[in-house]
């Protein structure tokens, strides 16, 4: 679960007219045994290294955020020249990657070669066809704001060790905010409202949350240069807002839709799905139908005389208070791996739990509940969950209101998909990847690090699946949230694909969320706003149908001898993949994940 996220993201992606039978990333080859294969698998070894590093020099917020420190202090002004300098690298490297002799690898290198082909392919897409970087004025703030973020959402290392670094990163944001208005031409209206969003709370956090993350500092002269920097950041960001509203916003006429082709392109590059856009609307149509119908059925079992939408609100007022709040969902946590443990579901390769915890004061702007894992790369592998509590100042009323999204069944619901066995237990399979590729590659994709349709589907997999194996003891209370959660998801698949292959509006949008997915005006609108930047926030649902389909497909390949937790964790084995890769290795076939 995904809330209050920055929508911004580092585009990716190169437009290639091929279609997807002519790709090799699609059709891997047999591995040949001989000298070659030597070179050839020392030839990718070199590429893959010297691939990453170039990445990493060029969006360096994505290695910290992996692990990777030695680029702590660099950040790009991302002019266009930076923009254009990236596509010709990676140009160049998707040509070097063709010439090393694909069936002469071994065969993890084969897989892995696969795998960053068809990334590298997403990340020209982005850059090259979709051009957020041309379209997206809050793409740039969220370069800068992500860039000092990374720096102190993690203490991996002393503070006074990574002021330094944000020192070095600050200094480059008000030459990338220049860059913005150079860059940017005819942006779309929502997306300058976006920003103008985004830009007012980005000033709010290096006026108050970003000094007192760095406040424990001992360096005086490292703090007082801070002090500059910081106050210098904040001059351009304010100069970048009024830019925003008094400039850009009147003549900002842009489309946002991506279009048919890029669509298809975006899926099979970033997802590896090859499905026509018509039949996935088919599926998610019919998936949108058959919730909607369950999830009146349980609410009536609550209340029938109620609607949805009522239910829903009247259980949402069983919640625990703010001094609770935060030891009821490490409870929760407890309770779930007990549940795992008890049914053997999936193996936590962890004897810990993650800490949940108050959100940081610099990050409650962020963040509503979000799990912190380190990157595959940190040492530093603590996992925090982060709640966010309401303010101390507010009114018992309003305290009230916000609390009911923590009421005990959403808690429950959230924590399968953040903690476990959602995104917690991913990461803890990430880090035991065998290679370097499979454990970067993430990095190359948005949001931070995930391939969506395996990331985001599994979790969203699981909230299905733990009730599905008894968790909750049939509660149609827990059951309801459980519905609700898919249901918005459902929405977002229907409304991405429609907003960007089919002409739907923001506005039309928006009443799709609010009649469909039961939610009120300022929910339907964020989530319709969200789906205009992130054309494919489809992967909730694309993901957990591709797994349910998988998981079938695997118990009549082995009949008797299928076992929940087996599945779950060769599936976990793999990493953070497309399911299509997955699913090959675990059938031995090349039938479709739809």
């Amino acid at each position: 679960m995904r809330v209050n996220q920055t929508l911004t993201a580092l585009v990716v992606l190169w437009h290639v007219t091929l279609s997807a039978a002519q790709h090799p990333v699609l059709r891997p080859k047999p591995p040949l045994a001989s000298e070659q294969a030597g070179r050839a698998d020392a030839a990718f070894t070199t590429f893959a290294d010297r691939f990453f590093d170039g990445f990493f020099h060029f969006n360096p917020a994505r290695a910290t955020q992996a692990g990777l420190h030695e680029y702590d202090g660099e950040l790009p002004a991302y002019s266009r020249r930076d923009f254009e300098a990236e596509i010709a690298r990676s140009r160049r490297a998707l040509r070097e990657l063709e010439g090393i002799p694909r069936h002469a690898l071994l065969r993890e290198n084969q897989f892995d070669a696969r795998l960053l082909e068809s990334s590298i392919r997403a990340h020209l897409l982005d850059l090259e066809s979709l051009r957020l970087w041309e379209k997206d004025p809050d793409f740039y703030n969220g370069l800068a704001s992500g860039a000092l973020f990374v720096l102190v959402k993690r203490e991996f290392a002393p503070v006074d060790d990574r002021l330094k670094s944000l020192i070095a990163r600050e200094r480059q944001v008000p030459a990338i905010l220049e860059n913005a208005r150079a860059n940017v031409v005819n942006p779309p209206a929502v997306y300058t409202n976006i920003a103008i969003r985004q830009v007012g709370s980005e000033i709010d956090f290096l006026k108050n949350q970003l000094p007192e993350a760095v406040a424990s500092a001992h360096d005086d002269a490292s703090k007082a240069e801070f002090s500059r920097v910081n106050q210098q950041a904040l001059e351009a960001y304010q100069k970048f807002l009024d830019y925003l509203k008094t400039d850009l916003a009147p003549r900002s006429r842009g489309g946002f839709a991506i279009g048919a082709e890029n669509y298809r392109e975006k899926l099979l590059y970033d997802e590896m799905v090859d499905t026509p856009a018509e039949r996935l609307l088919s599926l998610g149509q019919r998936e949108l139908r058959r919730t909607q119908t369950d999830l009146k059925a349980t609410a009536a079992l609550i209340s029938p005389s109620k609607s949805p939408a009522e239910v829903l609100k009247e259980v949402a007022e069983d919640h625990p208070d703010s001094d609770h709040l935060i030891p009821e969902t490490q409870e929760t946590l407890s309770e779930l791996r007990q549940f795992l443990g008890a049914r053997a579901i999936v193996t936590i390769l962890s004897p810990e739990n993650p800490r949940v915890v108050e959100t940081p004061p610099f990050m409650r702007a962020l963040t509503f509940a979000s799990m912190d894992t380190p990157g595959p790369f940190e040492e530093n592998s603590a996992a925090f969950y982060n709640v966010t509590l309401p303010e101390r100042d507010w009114s018992d009323t309003r305290k009230n209101e916000y609390l009911g999204a923590f009421n005990r069944y959403a808690i429950r619901v959230t924590s399968i998909h953040e903690a476990l066995p959602g995104h917690y237990t991913q990461f803890l399979w990430l880090k035991r990847q065998p290679t370097k590729v499979r454990k970067l590659v993430g990095s190359l994709h948005q949001p931070w690090g995930e391939i969506g349709s395996n990331g985001e589907g599994w979790a969203h997999y699981a909230e299905q699946m733990m009730l599905e194996q008894g968790y909750g003891e049939g509660d149609p209370k827990l059951l309801l949230f459980q519905l609700q959660a898919a249901l918005v998801r459902l929405c977002r698949y229907i409304v991405g694909i429609r907003m960007h292959t089919r002409g739907m509006t923001l506005e039309q949008g928006t009443e799709f969320f609010k009649k469909e997915g039961y939610m009120e005006q300022v929910s339907a609108e964020r989530e319709a706003m969200r789906g205009t930047a992130d054309p494919t926030y489809l992967v909730y649902t694309l993901g957990k149908l591709q797994i349910l389909k998988l998981r079938e497909d695997y118990r009549k390949k082995l009949g008797d001898r299928f076992n929940l937790m087996d599945f779950h964790d060769r599936f976990l084995s793999f990493g953070n993949v497309p399911v299509k890769m997955i699913r090959e290795e675990m059938l031995g076939d090349d039938s479709p994940t739809l």
